[in-house]
Protein backbone atom coordinates (compact mmCIF):
# COMPACT_ATOMS: atom_id res chain seq x y z
CA UNK A 1 0.00 0.00 0.00
CA UNK A 2 1.07 3.11 -0.57
CA UNK A 3 0.62 7.04 -0.17
CA UNK A 4 2.75 9.57 -2.70
CA UNK A 5 4.48 12.85 -1.04
CA UNK A 6 3.55 15.96 -3.24
CA UNK A 7 7.51 17.49 -2.56
CA UNK A 8 10.67 17.91 -4.10
CA UNK A 9 13.20 15.79 -2.49
CA UNK A 10 17.26 16.14 -3.25
CA UNK A 11 19.31 13.11 -2.41
CA UNK A 12 20.82 15.01 0.14
CA UNK A 13 17.29 16.43 2.09
CA UNK A 14 15.98 12.81 1.88
CA UNK A 15 19.12 11.23 3.78
CA UNK A 16 18.37 14.46 6.52
CA UNK A 17 15.24 13.27 6.73
CA UNK A 18 15.79 9.66 7.30
CA UNK A 19 18.21 10.61 10.05
CA UNK A 20 15.34 12.68 11.52
CA UNK A 21 12.68 10.24 11.71
CA UNK A 22 12.50 6.98 12.70
CA UNK A 23 10.92 5.29 9.52
CA UNK A 24 9.86 1.63 10.28
CA UNK A 25 10.02 -1.36 7.25
CA UNK A 26 7.53 -1.20 4.30
CA UNK A 27 7.87 -4.74 3.84
CA UNK A 28 7.72 -8.34 6.27
CA UNK A 29 10.54 -10.52 6.38
CA UNK A 30 8.70 -8.20 4.10
CA UNK A 31 -18.76 -13.11 -21.24
CA UNK A 32 -19.50 -16.13 -22.75
CA UNK A 33 -20.90 -14.67 -26.00
CA UNK A 34 -18.17 -12.22 -26.43
CA UNK A 35 -15.34 -12.08 -29.38
CA UNK A 36 -12.39 -13.44 -29.05
CA UNK A 37 -9.85 -10.94 -26.50
CA UNK A 38 -6.47 -10.71 -25.73
CA UNK A 39 -5.28 -11.88 -22.28
CA UNK A 40 -1.64 -11.60 -21.10
CA UNK A 41 -0.46 -15.12 -19.09
CA UNK A 42 3.14 -14.35 -17.24
CA UNK A 43 5.02 -15.93 -14.67
CA UNK A 44 5.59 -14.94 -11.49
CA UNK A 45 8.44 -16.22 -9.30
CA UNK A 46 7.81 -16.12 -5.85
CA UNK A 47 5.01 -9.33 -3.09
CA UNK A 48 -10.57 14.65 -10.11
CA UNK A 49 -8.86 17.86 -11.29
CA UNK A 50 -10.72 21.27 -11.08
CA UNK A 51 -8.37 22.79 -13.61
CA UNK A 52 -7.87 21.63 -17.16
CA UNK A 53 -4.35 19.55 -17.35
CA UNK A 54 -1.97 21.07 -19.91
CA UNK A 55 -2.17 19.27 -23.39
CA UNK A 56 1.46 17.90 -24.19
CA UNK A 57 2.32 15.45 -27.07
CA UNK A 58 2.27 12.46 -24.23
CA UNK A 59 -0.95 13.21 -23.04
CA UNK A 60 -3.10 12.41 -26.25
CA UNK A 61 -1.43 8.78 -25.83
CA UNK A 62 -2.92 8.20 -22.24
CA UNK A 63 -6.46 8.96 -22.74
CA UNK A 64 -7.06 6.34 -24.90
CA UNK A 65 -5.29 2.58 -22.88
CA UNK A 66 -3.57 0.69 -25.21
CA UNK A 67 -5.36 -1.97 -26.96
CA UNK A 68 -3.73 -6.13 -27.03
CA UNK A 69 -4.57 -7.75 -30.47
CA UNK A 70 -2.33 -10.91 -29.14
CA UNK A 71 -3.71 -13.95 -28.29
CA UNK A 72 -1.12 -15.52 -24.95
CA UNK A 73 2.20 -14.19 -23.51
CA UNK A 74 3.92 -16.06 -20.92
CA UNK A 75 7.10 -14.97 -19.06
CA UNK A 76 9.22 -16.42 -15.98
CA UNK A 77 8.09 -14.76 -12.89
CA UNK A 78 10.42 -16.17 -9.65
CA UNK A 79 9.33 -16.37 -5.98
CA UNK A 80 11.47 -15.18 -3.45
CA UNK A 81 11.02 -15.96 0.28
CA UNK A 82 9.06 -12.01 1.08
CA UNK A 83 7.33 -11.77 -2.46
CA UNK A 84 6.47 -12.83 -6.02
CA UNK A 85 9.19 -11.02 -8.76
CA UNK A 86 7.72 -10.47 -12.86
CA UNK A 87 10.88 -9.57 -14.93
CA UNK A 88 10.58 -6.62 -17.03
CA UNK A 89 12.07 -5.47 -20.38
CA UNK A 90 12.65 -2.01 -20.66
CA UNK A 91 14.53 -0.52 -23.13
CA UNK A 92 16.40 -0.29 -26.41
CA UNK A 93 18.04 -3.04 -26.31
CA UNK A 94 16.07 -4.24 -23.55
CA UNK A 95 17.27 -4.36 -20.33
CA UNK A 96 15.96 -7.39 -17.65
CA UNK A 97 14.89 -5.95 -14.43
CA UNK A 98 13.08 -7.92 -11.38
CA UNK A 99 10.56 -6.39 -9.38
CA UNK A 100 7.99 -7.45 -6.84
CA UNK A 101 4.51 -7.75 -8.19
CA UNK A 102 2.68 -5.32 -5.76
CA UNK A 103 -1.34 -4.72 -5.74
CA UNK A 104 -1.11 -2.91 -3.11
CA UNK A 105 0.76 0.70 -5.20
CA UNK A 106 0.55 1.79 -8.72
CA UNK A 107 3.73 2.98 -9.63
CA UNK A 108 6.04 1.02 -11.04
CA UNK A 109 9.99 1.36 -10.32
CA UNK A 110 13.35 -0.13 -10.85
CA UNK A 111 16.72 1.04 -9.34
CA UNK A 112 18.79 3.34 -11.73
CA UNK A 113 22.16 2.69 -11.98
CA UNK A 114 24.42 -0.23 -10.79
CA UNK A 115 26.82 1.45 -8.58
CA UNK A 116 25.29 4.69 -7.95
CA UNK A 117 22.23 2.77 -6.85
CA UNK A 118 21.88 3.43 -2.97
CA UNK A 119 19.79 1.88 -0.70
CA UNK A 120 19.55 3.28 2.78
CA UNK A 121 19.22 0.67 5.73
CA UNK A 122 19.37 -2.38 3.26
CA UNK A 123 21.33 -4.93 4.72
CA UNK A 124 20.05 -7.93 3.12
CA UNK A 125 20.89 -6.11 -0.44
CA UNK A 126 24.46 -6.08 0.05
CA UNK A 127 24.61 -9.79 -0.34
CA UNK A 128 21.38 -10.35 -2.49
CA UNK A 129 22.19 -12.24 -5.85
CA UNK A 130 19.75 -9.73 -7.86
CA UNK A 131 21.37 -7.02 -7.21
CA UNK A 132 23.61 -7.08 -10.62
CA UNK A 133 20.68 -8.39 -12.66
CA UNK A 134 17.94 -5.62 -11.29
CA UNK A 135 18.95 -2.39 -12.13
CA UNK A 136 18.52 -0.17 -15.13
CA UNK A 137 20.55 2.02 -17.15
CA UNK A 138 18.52 5.02 -19.23
CA UNK A 139 21.74 6.06 -20.64
CA UNK A 140 22.42 2.57 -22.48
CA UNK A 141 19.24 2.61 -23.39
CA UNK A 142 18.47 4.66 -26.83
CA UNK A 143 14.60 5.14 -26.45
CA UNK A 144 14.86 6.38 -22.70
CA UNK A 145 13.98 9.73 -21.96
CA UNK A 146 12.46 12.07 -18.89
CA UNK A 147 8.76 12.65 -18.92
CA UNK A 148 7.84 16.31 -19.16
CA UNK A 149 5.94 18.46 -16.25
CA UNK A 150 2.87 18.51 -18.91
CA UNK A 151 2.70 14.39 -18.50
CA UNK A 152 -0.41 13.04 -17.14
CA UNK A 153 2.00 10.63 -15.47
CA UNK A 154 3.68 13.38 -13.74
CA UNK A 155 0.46 14.92 -12.48
CA UNK A 156 -0.53 11.31 -11.16
CA UNK A 157 3.34 10.88 -9.48
CA UNK A 158 2.63 14.08 -7.85
CA UNK A 159 -0.76 13.52 -6.67
CA UNK A 160 -1.44 17.27 -7.13
CA UNK A 161 -5.03 18.86 -6.78
CA UNK A 162 -3.43 21.38 -9.91
CA UNK A 163 -2.99 19.75 -12.63
CA UNK A 164 -0.15 23.03 -13.45
CA UNK A 165 1.59 22.61 -10.26
CA UNK A 166 4.31 19.94 -11.23
CA UNK A 167 5.46 22.29 -14.26
CA UNK A 168 5.37 25.30 -11.85
CA UNK A 169 7.75 23.16 -9.84
CA UNK A 170 9.80 22.97 -12.88
CA UNK A 171 10.16 26.61 -13.22
CA UNK A 172 7.44 27.13 -15.81
CA UNK A 173 5.83 31.01 -15.94
CA UNK A 174 1.89 31.49 -16.03
CA UNK A 175 1.85 32.33 -19.89
CA UNK A 176 3.24 29.04 -20.62
CA UNK A 177 0.87 27.02 -18.35
CA UNK A 178 -1.57 29.18 -19.89
CA UNK A 179 -1.05 28.24 -23.10
CA UNK A 180 0.26 24.88 -22.51
CA UNK A 181 3.90 25.74 -24.28
CA UNK A 182 6.16 24.42 -21.11
CA UNK A 183 7.46 21.10 -21.68
CA UNK A 184 10.18 20.95 -18.91
CA UNK A 185 11.20 17.86 -17.27
CA UNK A 186 8.66 16.68 -14.85
CA UNK A 187 10.22 17.25 -11.47
CA UNK A 188 11.90 14.84 -8.98
CA UNK A 189 9.30 12.33 -7.13
CA UNK A 190 9.29 10.84 -3.74
CA UNK A 191 7.09 7.78 -3.27
CA UNK A 192 6.16 6.35 0.43
CA UNK A 193 4.81 2.29 1.16
CA UNK A 194 2.81 2.03 3.71
CA UNK A 195 4.97 1.24 6.77
CA UNK A 196 7.73 3.67 6.41
CA UNK A 197 9.70 2.42 2.87
CA UNK A 198 10.95 5.49 0.50
CA UNK A 199 12.01 6.05 -2.83
CA UNK A 200 12.78 9.26 -5.08
CA UNK A 201 13.83 9.02 -8.42
CA UNK A 202 13.06 10.41 -12.04
CA UNK A 203 9.46 9.72 -13.67
CA UNK A 204 11.04 8.02 -17.02
CA UNK A 205 9.83 6.93 -20.39
CA UNK A 206 10.91 3.91 -22.89
CA UNK A 207 9.57 0.96 -24.13
CA UNK A 208 7.97 -1.80 -22.73
CA UNK A 209 8.65 -5.31 -24.28
CA UNK A 210 6.32 -8.16 -23.52
CA UNK A 211 7.43 -11.15 -25.63
CA UNK A 212 5.03 -10.55 -29.08
CA UNK A 213 4.61 -6.84 -28.53
CA UNK A 214 5.97 -3.52 -27.33
CA UNK A 215 4.70 -0.76 -25.29
CA UNK A 216 5.49 2.70 -26.24
CA UNK A 217 6.01 5.18 -23.97
CA UNK A 218 5.75 3.29 -20.32
CA UNK A 219 6.07 5.32 -17.70
CA UNK A 220 7.65 4.16 -14.65
CA UNK A 221 10.33 5.55 -12.12
CA UNK A 222 14.54 5.85 -12.41
CA UNK A 223 15.01 5.55 -9.00
CA UNK A 224 18.09 6.42 -7.76
CA UNK A 225 17.58 5.90 -3.88
CA UNK A 226 15.39 4.13 -1.16
CA UNK A 227 15.08 3.27 2.13
CA UNK A 228 13.90 -0.08 2.90
CA UNK A 229 13.84 -0.63 -0.59
CA UNK A 230 15.91 -2.53 -2.13
CA UNK A 231 14.30 -3.91 -5.13
CA UNK A 232 12.07 -2.43 -7.74
CA UNK A 233 8.32 -2.76 -7.54
CA UNK A 234 5.14 -3.26 -10.57
CA UNK A 235 2.48 -1.70 -9.16
CA UNK A 236 -0.46 -3.32 -10.17
CA UNK A 237 -2.95 -1.17 -7.95
CA UNK A 238 -5.82 0.62 -9.81
CA UNK A 239 -4.44 3.63 -11.06
CA UNK A 240 -3.12 5.80 -14.08
CA UNK A 241 0.68 4.80 -13.22
CA UNK A 242 -0.10 0.78 -12.39
CA UNK A 243 0.83 -2.03 -14.99
CA UNK A 244 -2.34 -3.44 -16.01
CA UNK A 245 -3.59 0.19 -17.00
CA UNK A 246 -0.46 1.16 -18.85
CA UNK A 247 -1.25 -2.19 -20.59
CA UNK A 248 -4.30 -1.19 -21.43
CA UNK A 249 -5.95 -3.75 -18.72
CA UNK A 250 -7.24 -1.63 -16.41
CA UNK A 251 -11.18 -2.10 -17.65
CA UNK A 252 -10.99 -5.76 -17.81
CA UNK A 253 -8.77 -7.22 -15.01
CA UNK A 254 -6.10 -9.96 -13.83
CA UNK A 255 -5.68 -13.04 -11.70
CA UNK A 256 -3.08 -14.78 -9.96
CA UNK A 257 -2.22 -18.24 -8.38
CA UNK A 258 0.79 -17.98 -5.31
CA UNK A 259 2.85 -21.05 -4.99
CA UNK A 260 3.54 -21.97 -1.90
CA UNK A 261 6.50 -20.52 -0.16
CA UNK A 262 8.51 -24.22 -0.56
CA UNK A 263 9.05 -22.98 -3.83
CA UNK A 264 11.16 -20.03 -2.96
CA UNK A 265 13.95 -19.21 -5.14
CA UNK A 266 12.87 -22.58 -7.54
CA UNK A 267 13.96 -22.42 -11.53
CA UNK A 268 11.79 -24.89 -12.38
CA UNK A 269 8.43 -23.35 -11.78
CA UNK A 270 6.79 -20.16 -11.75
CA UNK A 271 3.39 -18.67 -10.51
CA UNK A 272 0.83 -17.35 -13.15
CA UNK A 273 -0.10 -14.28 -13.74
CA UNK A 274 -2.91 -13.97 -16.20
CA UNK A 275 -3.92 -9.88 -17.67
CA UNK A 276 -6.85 -9.48 -20.07
CA UNK A 277 -10.71 -10.14 -19.96
CA UNK A 278 -10.48 -13.91 -21.34
CA UNK A 279 -9.64 -15.00 -17.62
CA UNK A 280 -13.16 -13.85 -16.99
CA UNK A 281 -15.41 -15.46 -19.15
CA UNK A 282 -18.53 -17.38 -17.87
CA UNK A 283 -16.47 -20.67 -17.23
CA UNK A 284 -14.11 -19.76 -15.57
CA UNK A 285 -15.36 -17.78 -13.06
CA UNK A 286 -18.72 -19.65 -11.74
CA UNK A 287 -16.43 -21.43 -9.07
CA UNK A 288 -14.90 -18.42 -7.50
CA UNK A 289 -16.28 -17.25 -4.97
CA UNK A 290 -16.45 -13.30 -5.31
CA UNK A 291 -16.71 -10.23 -2.89
CA UNK A 292 -17.30 -7.04 -3.98
CA UNK A 293 -14.43 -4.03 -4.08
CA UNK A 294 -14.62 -0.93 -1.72
CA UNK A 295 -14.03 2.66 -2.80
CA UNK A 296 -12.24 5.02 -0.35
CA UNK A 297 -11.51 8.60 -1.14
CA UNK A 298 -8.16 7.72 1.02
CA UNK A 299 -6.68 5.33 -1.24
CA UNK A 300 -9.39 5.32 -4.58
CA UNK A 301 -6.47 3.30 -6.30
CA UNK A 302 -6.04 0.66 -3.93
CA UNK A 303 -8.04 -2.99 -4.01
CA UNK A 304 -10.44 -2.88 -0.84
CA UNK A 305 -12.72 -6.07 0.34
CA UNK A 306 -15.06 -6.03 3.37
CA UNK A 307 -15.03 -8.80 5.76
CA UNK A 308 -17.90 -9.86 7.79
CA UNK A 309 -16.57 -12.78 10.07
CA UNK A 310 -13.91 -15.23 10.61
CA UNK A 311 -14.47 -19.14 11.28
CA UNK A 312 -12.31 -21.48 13.31
CA UNK A 313 -12.41 -24.88 12.80
CA UNK A 314 -16.01 -26.60 12.63
CA UNK A 315 -17.60 -24.10 15.35
CA UNK A 316 -20.80 -23.22 14.27
CA UNK A 317 -20.43 -19.59 15.92
CA UNK A 318 -18.20 -17.67 13.39
CA UNK A 319 -16.18 -14.50 14.80
CA UNK A 320 -18.04 -11.27 14.76
CA UNK A 321 -15.67 -8.81 12.98
CA UNK A 322 -15.64 -5.14 13.81
CA UNK A 323 -17.64 -2.72 11.51
CA UNK A 324 -14.40 -1.31 10.32
CA UNK A 325 -13.30 -3.78 8.50
CA UNK A 326 -16.43 -3.89 6.13
CA UNK A 327 -17.05 -0.13 5.94
CA UNK A 328 -15.08 3.45 5.53
CA UNK A 329 -15.20 6.33 8.07
CA UNK A 330 -16.01 9.70 6.91
CA UNK A 331 -11.94 10.04 7.01
CA UNK A 332 -12.09 7.15 4.20
CA UNK A 333 -10.07 4.78 7.01
CA UNK A 334 -11.55 0.95 6.70
CA UNK A 335 -11.69 -1.91 5.30
CA UNK A 336 -10.12 -4.88 4.91
CA UNK A 337 -6.77 -3.47 2.01
CA UNK A 338 -5.96 -7.28 -0.13
CA UNK A 339 -1.89 -6.73 -0.91
CA UNK A 340 0.09 -8.58 -2.69
CA UNK A 341 3.43 -6.48 -1.09
CA UNK A 342 2.25 -7.51 2.15
CA UNK A 343 3.39 -11.24 3.31
CA UNK A 344 1.11 -11.61 6.07
CA UNK A 345 -2.32 -10.77 6.82
CA UNK A 346 -2.94 -8.34 9.43
CA UNK A 347 -6.03 -8.05 11.83
CA UNK A 348 -6.62 -5.64 14.46
CA UNK A 349 -7.72 -5.51 17.67
CA UNK A 350 -9.95 -7.31 19.64
CA UNK A 351 -10.62 -9.46 17.11
CA UNK A 352 -6.79 -11.10 16.46
CA UNK A 353 -6.92 -11.51 19.87
CA UNK A 354 -9.66 -13.66 19.96
CA UNK A 355 -8.77 -15.22 17.00
CA UNK A 356 -6.00 -16.20 18.91
CA UNK A 357 -7.70 -17.20 21.58
CA UNK A 358 -10.37 -19.73 19.80
CA UNK A 359 -7.21 -21.10 18.01
CA UNK A 360 -5.18 -22.10 21.46
CA UNK A 361 -8.76 -23.79 22.96
CA UNK A 362 -8.47 -25.92 20.24
CA UNK A 363 -5.01 -26.64 19.29
CA UNK A 364 -3.48 -29.30 22.39
CA UNK A 365 -0.36 -29.15 21.03
CA UNK A 366 2.92 -28.10 23.60
CA UNK A 367 3.46 -23.98 22.64
CA UNK A 368 6.95 -23.29 21.52
CA UNK A 369 7.50 -19.84 23.82
CA UNK A 370 10.95 -19.89 22.27
CA UNK A 371 9.86 -19.27 18.93
CA UNK A 372 7.97 -17.28 19.84
CA UNK A 373 9.90 -15.12 21.81
CA UNK A 374 12.96 -15.11 18.72
CA UNK A 375 10.06 -14.66 15.84
CA UNK A 376 7.82 -12.38 16.83
CA UNK A 377 4.87 -14.45 15.66
CA UNK A 378 2.52 -15.12 18.49
CA UNK A 379 1.58 -18.39 18.21
CA UNK A 380 3.63 -21.55 17.60
CA UNK A 381 3.51 -25.12 18.21
CA UNK A 382 5.56 -27.90 19.11
CA UNK A 383 4.19 -30.68 16.41
CA UNK A 384 5.32 -34.33 16.33
CA UNK A 385 7.58 -35.33 12.91
CA UNK A 386 7.71 -38.65 12.69
CA UNK A 387 11.14 -39.60 11.08
CA UNK A 388 11.66 -35.94 10.79
CA UNK A 389 9.21 -36.09 7.41
CA UNK A 390 7.22 -32.66 6.79
CA UNK A 391 6.30 -34.09 3.68
CA UNK A 392 4.36 -37.24 5.41
CA UNK A 393 3.11 -34.22 8.18
CA UNK A 394 1.49 -32.40 5.66
CA UNK A 395 -0.21 -34.86 4.16
CA UNK A 396 -1.72 -36.46 7.72
CA UNK A 397 -5.21 -35.44 8.34
CA UNK A 398 -5.06 -36.01 11.79
CA UNK A 399 -2.44 -33.76 12.31
CA UNK A 400 -3.21 -30.56 10.75
CA UNK A 401 -4.58 -27.56 13.02
CA UNK A 402 -8.07 -26.17 12.84
CA UNK A 403 -9.23 -24.36 9.31
CA UNK A 404 -9.75 -21.03 9.32
CA UNK A 405 -12.22 -19.51 7.16
CA UNK A 406 -12.97 -15.96 6.44
CA UNK A 407 -16.43 -14.67 5.31
CA UNK A 408 -16.19 -11.54 2.93
CA UNK A 409 -19.05 -9.40 2.10
CA UNK A 410 -21.63 -11.06 -0.41
CA UNK A 411 -21.47 -14.49 1.33
CA UNK A 412 -18.12 -15.41 -0.36
CA UNK A 413 -16.16 -17.72 1.89
CA UNK A 414 -11.79 -18.53 1.81
CA UNK A 415 -10.68 -21.66 3.26
CA UNK A 416 -7.33 -21.07 3.68
CA UNK A 417 -5.61 -24.17 2.90
CA UNK A 418 -3.89 -25.59 5.83
CA UNK A 419 -0.34 -23.97 4.75
CA UNK A 420 -2.00 -20.89 4.95
CA UNK A 421 -2.07 -20.46 8.78
CA UNK A 422 0.33 -22.18 10.37
CA UNK A 423 4.31 -22.93 8.66
CA UNK A 424 6.97 -24.60 10.41
CA UNK A 425 9.88 -22.04 10.99
CA UNK A 426 12.25 -24.10 10.33
CA UNK A 427 13.28 -28.05 9.20
CA UNK A 428 12.21 -30.67 11.81
CA UNK A 429 14.51 -32.27 14.16
CA UNK A 430 14.32 -35.18 17.00
CA UNK A 431 10.97 -36.05 15.67
CA UNK A 432 9.45 -32.73 15.72
CA UNK A 433 9.06 -29.61 13.76
CA UNK A 434 7.70 -25.80 15.25
CA UNK A 435 4.77 -24.57 13.52
CA UNK A 436 3.79 -21.16 13.98
CA UNK A 437 0.70 -18.63 12.58
CA UNK A 438 1.60 -16.01 10.53
CA UNK A 439 -0.62 -13.92 11.09
CA UNK A 440 -0.16 -10.18 12.77
CA UNK A 441 -1.97 -7.98 14.93
CA UNK A 442 -3.15 -4.31 12.94
CA UNK A 443 -1.42 -1.74 14.77
CA UNK A 444 -2.26 2.01 13.88
CA UNK A 445 -5.38 0.42 12.82
CA UNK A 446 -7.39 3.86 13.51
CA UNK A 447 -5.85 4.96 10.41
CA UNK A 448 -6.13 3.82 6.81
CA UNK A 449 -6.94 0.19 6.13
CA UNK A 450 -8.46 -1.62 9.09
CA UNK A 451 -6.82 -4.99 7.83
CA UNK A 452 -4.91 -6.41 5.34
CA UNK A 453 -5.29 -9.96 3.33
CA UNK A 454 -1.42 -10.98 2.92
CA UNK A 455 0.39 -12.92 0.09
CA UNK A 456 0.84 -15.77 2.37
CA UNK A 457 -2.56 -16.25 2.67
CA UNK A 458 -3.43 -15.85 -1.09
CA UNK A 459 -1.02 -18.87 -1.45
CA UNK A 460 -2.86 -21.83 -3.69
CA UNK A 461 -6.06 -19.29 -4.06
CA UNK A 462 -6.37 -18.14 -7.73
CA UNK A 463 -7.21 -14.66 -7.15
CA UNK A 464 -9.38 -12.79 -9.94
CA UNK A 465 -9.09 -8.96 -9.77
CA UNK A 466 -12.72 -8.15 -12.15
CA UNK A 467 -12.16 -4.88 -12.41
CA UNK A 468 -15.06 -4.39 -14.86
CA UNK A 469 -17.46 -5.31 -12.52
CA UNK A 470 -15.28 -3.91 -9.50
CA UNK A 471 -15.32 -7.20 -7.51
CA UNK A 472 -12.62 -10.09 -6.38
CA UNK A 473 -12.57 -13.79 -6.69
CA UNK A 474 -11.26 -16.77 -4.69
CA UNK A 475 -10.75 -20.23 -5.23
CA UNK A 476 -8.71 -22.48 -3.70
CA UNK A 477 -6.50 -24.46 -5.91
CA UNK A 478 -3.05 -26.42 -6.47
CA UNK A 479 -1.31 -23.58 -7.96
CA UNK A 480 1.40 -26.14 -9.61
CA UNK A 481 -1.46 -27.42 -11.34
CA UNK A 482 -2.17 -24.68 -12.70
CA UNK A 483 1.03 -23.75 -13.45
CA UNK A 484 1.74 -26.76 -15.23
CA UNK A 485 -1.20 -26.14 -17.19
CA UNK A 486 0.48 -22.29 -18.46
CA UNK A 487 3.69 -24.10 -19.54
CA UNK A 488 5.19 -22.76 -16.23
CA UNK A 489 6.91 -26.14 -14.99
CA UNK A 490 9.93 -28.16 -16.09
CA UNK A 491 9.12 -30.73 -14.26
CA UNK A 492 5.94 -31.62 -11.63
CA UNK A 493 8.43 -33.94 -9.42
CA UNK A 494 9.46 -30.54 -7.96
CA UNK A 495 6.22 -30.34 -5.60
CA UNK A 496 7.82 -32.88 -3.84
CA UNK A 497 11.19 -32.53 -3.96
CA UNK A 498 10.92 -28.50 -3.25
CA UNK A 499 11.93 -27.30 0.16
CA UNK A 500 13.36 -24.33 1.77
CA UNK A 501 15.45 -26.52 4.08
Amino acid sequence: MTTRVNVLFSFLFITIFLNIFNINQARQHKNPTSSPSSFLVLALTKSSVSLPTPKSETQERIKKPLESSIGAVMEPLREVRDGYLITLNIGTPPQSVQVYMDTGSDLTWVPCGNLSFDCIDCYDFKNNNLKSSSTFSPLHSSSSFRASCASSYCVEIHSSDNAFDPCAIAGCSVGMLLKSTCLRPCPTFAYTYGEGGLVSGILTRDILKAQTRDVPRFSFGCVASTYHEPIGIAGFGRGLLSLPSQLGFVQKGFSHCFLPFKFVNNPNISSPLILGDSLLSGNLTNSLQFTPMLNTPMYPNSYYIGLESITIGTNVTATQVPLTLKQFDSQGNGGMLIDSGTTYTHLPDPLYSQILKSLQSTITYPRATETESRTGFDLCYKVPCPNNNLTSLENDATMMFPSITFHFLNNAALILPQGNSFYAMSAPSDGSVVKCLLFRNMEDGDYGPAGVFGSFQQQNVKVVYDLEKERIGFQVMDCVTEAVSHGLSKVREQQQKSSIF
